[in-house]
């Protein structure tokens, strides 16, 4: 993600602007910030169309029609107190009914207009207008261009550390992207999807292939079939969090991805009852919580009210058979000694296909967590010969509160021996290995890397006895001549 710097110093200013404005809540800005940027977005295609149907001499109405100051444009022009007024009454009520009957429509019936300054509003509208203005002239193309910038504003939430909200970081999604490898035609599914970091990731993924040597992205994708695949019927997620969903409903449409179906479900609920759905799922979620066990669904395989086993346990649940997953967990769900991690790790291994287990170190979530994480990747259906697992001691920052760049970094490594890794040139290090499913099972289904990772001690060469004493006695004599030295002294 490369976002340009007068890009990120006008998002910064937005931001400080909000917070001293009175708005410090991230979550609360994100969806201010998010649906203007929306009502922009609207405002552009809009525009664009009117302007192919004058040349093509098409009839065309204009989605603001009959809500004319719901355009930017219109409510732009207006001093800084009528334009609140009418982004108030006029502009979020027509977010609030557009594209209605959708998903998207029912994540946003109940967004709120909480800006109270007019002096916010204007300065956020013209910081937002010279931003387009500035991804407009990008070579890469606007709409990559304003993903990218979506991103690094979403990545505020992190760097606020407001709430607990802290998502995840965008080069450990990609690498989960990489291992897990979604490809058009196939169901992803975020189970937790938070800000839709996961989805939005498969879905440059999947259009990587495509892209022109210019660095458009899908612009060689054609197939018209395809792209109604991708529209309508590939990206799915779930969160409990209302204000996650319109953050990622709208991050997914400012990706230009028309139809993802987000919904507010808890998904370990009674309510939720999906199975052999998708085909990939990509997941982080939630640690160390516990659902009422009232609620819980009853079609868990396992016993238990903690949310890291729970999780687990429904993805085997929703993949289709000969699905892939690549979920973070912590590290005790590898090794935790009650019924119910054991009986979690027994299914893994004797009813799916466990590929890998990627240790990672425990500063990657740091500042806002400590714990030490792991990402399981594996297959539903058939049964696990063996496990890969690798040890990953760098992610390319600093391991600290501060996660400054460094250099040293095993991403790229672990991608690379994963895709690898069942080749007939593959060879083991004390880094990356296999280990036999047997021995995982004869250590009670352990699958911590510490528990099969080769510990290599160095020899220490002696000299040999003669010598030491040899080296003893002329200490020894030098000792007594120093004493004799000083007694004269004195």
């Amino acid at each position: 993600m490369f976002i340009r710097s007068e890009v990120k110093s006008k998002i910064d200013s937005i931001w400080n602007k909000f917070w001293s404005g009175g708005i410090a809540n991230p979550l609360n800005a994100i969806e201010q910030i998010t649906a203007l940027i929306f009502l922009k977005l609207l405002s552009e295609r809009d525009n664009q169309k009117i302007r192919q149907a004058s040349f093509t001499g098409d009839s065309y109405g204009s989605i603001f029609e009959d809500d004319k100051m719901a355009n930017w444009d219109e409510f732009r022009e207006l001093d800084s107190v009528s334009m609140l007024e009418c982004v108030r009454d006029v502009a979020f009520p027509f977010i609030r009914k557009y594209n209605e009957g959708s998903e998207f429509n029912r994540s946003l019936k109940d967004l709120s207009f909480i800006i109270t300054k007019p002096s916010l509003l204007s300065e956020t509208v013209e910081g937002i207008q010279e931003i387009f203005t500035i991804l407009e002239e990008d070579e890469k193309g606007f709409m990559d261009s304003l993903g990218d910038m979506y991103e690094y504003l979403l990545s505020e939430i992190s760097s606020s550390g407001k709430n607990g909200q802290f998502r995840t970081p965008r080069h450990i999604i990609k690498m989960i992207t990489e291992l897990t490898n979604p490809q058009i035609g196939e169901r992803v599914f975020d189970p937790s999807c938070g800000t839709a970091g996961f989805l939005v990731s498969a879905y440059t993924h999947m259009l990587q292939p495509y892209t022109s040597k210019d660095g458009r992205l899908g612009a060689n994708l054609t197939d018209k079939h395809l792209w109604e695949k991708l529209s309508n019927d590939t990206f799915f997620g779930n969160d409990s969090d209302i204000s996650m969903i319109r953050i990622s409903m709208m991050n997914m449409m400012l990706h230009d991805i028309q139809n993802p179906h987000i919904k507010q479900v808890d998904t370990l609920s009674k309510g939720y009852i999906e199975k052999d759905k998708y085909q990939v799922v990509l997941a982080n979620p939630p640690f160390k919580g516990s659902i009422d066990k009232e609620d819980k669904n009853e079609n868990f395989g396992i016993n238990s009210t903690k949310t890291e086993l729970l999780f687990v346990d429904l993805i085997t649940r929703v993949l289709d058979v000969g699905g892939r997953c690549g979920v973070i967990i912590p590290d005790g769900v590898l090794f935790g000694s009650s019924n119910a991690h054991k009986a979690l790790r027994k299914n893994l291994l004797e009813k799916n296909e466990l590929k890998a287990v990627v240790s990672m170190p425990s500063g990657v979530f740091k500042p806002y967590a400590g714990v030490s994480t792991a990402v399981l990747v594996f297959v539903k259906g058939g049964k696990t010969d063996k496990v890969w697992f690798y040890d990953m001691e760098a992610d390319g920052y600093s391991l600290d509160d501060k996660r400054n760049q460094v250099e040293q970094n095993d991403i790229p490594d672990i991608i690379e021996k994963y895709h690898h890794k069942d080749k007939a040139d593959y060879e083991a290090t004390k880094k990356h290995f296999f280990i036999d499913a047997k021995e995982i099972v004869a250590h009670d289904y352990d699958l911590s890397i510490n528990r099969y990772k080769t510990i290599e001690y160095e020899e220490v060469k002696y000299l040999p006895t003669d010598e030491i004493l040899e080296e003893i006695e002329a200490l020894t004599e030098s000792i007594d001549n120093d004493l004799k030295e000083l007694k004269t002294l004195l």
